[in-house]
């Protein structure tokens, strides 16, 4: 099963940016409760989706200066990126399916 990956400001750029796959990336925080809410469902995705995107997380207490060059104000955000580019954004905890298909979206 796969196991999405933790991502700090000094991996990003080599594992999100340089990815040859979609990547989608979870900026969230321990305290945030609808973070903890939507964690499973990442760590699902990351099984789901492996050899087909990469999933990811990053916590914004940890790694501030990703979360600021990528104007995160609001947790859990999640964006979507391919090609080094964000394709897609993603605010709140939202249901699986509709990760899915913002997610299976960039995989065609």
């Amino acid at each position: 099963m796969g196991k999405a990956l933790h991502i700090t400001d000094a991996t990003f750029a080599a594992e999100v940016l340089n990815s040859d796959k979609p990547v989608l990336v979870d900026f969230w925080a321990e305290w945030c409760g609808p973070c903890r809410m939507i964690g499973p469902i990442v760590e699902e995705l990351a099984g789901e989706y492996e050899g087909k995107a990469k999933i990811t997380k990053v916590d914004v207490d940890v790694n501030p200066q990703i979360s600021s060059q990528f104007g995160i104000r609001s947790i859990p955000t999640l964006l979507i990126f391919k090609n080094g580019q964000v394709v897609d954004q993603i605010i709140g905890a939202v249901p699986k399916n509709i990760l899915k298909k913002q997610l299976d979206a960039q995989l065609a």
